[in-house]
């Protein structure tokens, strides 16, 4: 089994302390969620802290596609924190990523990067909506998204913990996290207000959502709303749908604690 080490130019990891953390890597550091199919863990190297996620071991047929004909999830999370850097898009520093392989097929693969300290996520709005500054904070979020479409980048794992937050004297600043799926384009209307389906099917929410993103794209609000609304709730249906039919068919798989 080969392995590739790929460490950012600015970054002070070295491959050999790289290799010594991932050796190390199930017995070390404080586990972020469950672990169930990415692990991702909070690690200290040589005084620093780091964010390391291990992404799960392809299925067979994927691990021939990024052996030979697609990059690694790893990869891709690192090319494109680095082209949201260069876009001014904040995400936390991107040092490195690694890949295993062999002859014919693609194994285990990490992405690291400088951990943040942030204050919360957008969940925390789904979850406390009489907390402070709520409406502030959305439309701030909602702005955020805009500048995203703008630029042509369509994040496709727009969802309540893939943002995370930190407030600065002058409002909020947003980074995003879990990068491996997103496209750079031209985004069409619909693709723009389809893009926040994930985010909540709370009605107070997207009616926040909608009203200041109509105000950006200069579009009547009702139209926008119902638009989102539609959505939203082509989501939430498609992904109870989804639930259901894993709850029937792989009963017998079993979480990690």
């Amino acid at each position: 089994m080969s392995v590739t080490i790929k460490i950012h130019k600015d970054s002070k990891l070295t491959k050999s302390t790289v290799l010594s953390t991932l050796d190390n890597f199930e017995h070390h550091g404080e586990l972020i969620g469950t672990g169930y199919r990415n692990v991702i863990k909070i690690l200290d190297i040589e005084g620093e802290r780091y964010n390391i996620k291990g992404f799960k071991v392809p299925n067979l047929v994927n691990k021939i596609v990024y052996r030979f004909f697609r990059k690694s999830k790893a990869e891709r999370s690192f090319l494109y924190a680095e082209r949201l850097l260069k876009s001014r898009i904040l995400t936390p520093k991107p040092e490195a990523y690694i890949e295993y392989k062999s002859l014919f097929f693609f194994g285990k693969s990490y992405y690291i990067s400088k951990q943040l300290e942030y204050d919360f996520t957008i969940r925390k709005l789904i979850d406390e909506p009489e907390c402070d500054d709520y409406d502030n904070i959305l439309r701030q979020f909602t702005q955020f998204t805009f500048k995203l479409h703008e630029k042509g980048i369509h994040f496709l794992d727009h969802s309540p913990g893939n943002t995370l937050i930190k407030k600065t004297d002058s409002g909020y600043d947003f980074y995003l996290v879990d990068l491996n799926r997103m496209n750079f384009k031209t985004l069409t209307y619909d693709e723009r207000l389809a893009n926040f389906a994930r985010l909540s099917p709370k009605d107070y929410m997207l009616d926040i959502i909608s009203d200041e993103y109509a105000k950006l794209i200069n579009k009547p609000h009702e139209e926008v709303k119902e638009r989102m609304y539609f959505f939203s709730n082509k989501f939430s249906s498609g992904f109870k749908k989804k639930e259901a039919f894993k709850k029937k068919y792989y009963f017998w798989r079993k979480k990690k604690n």
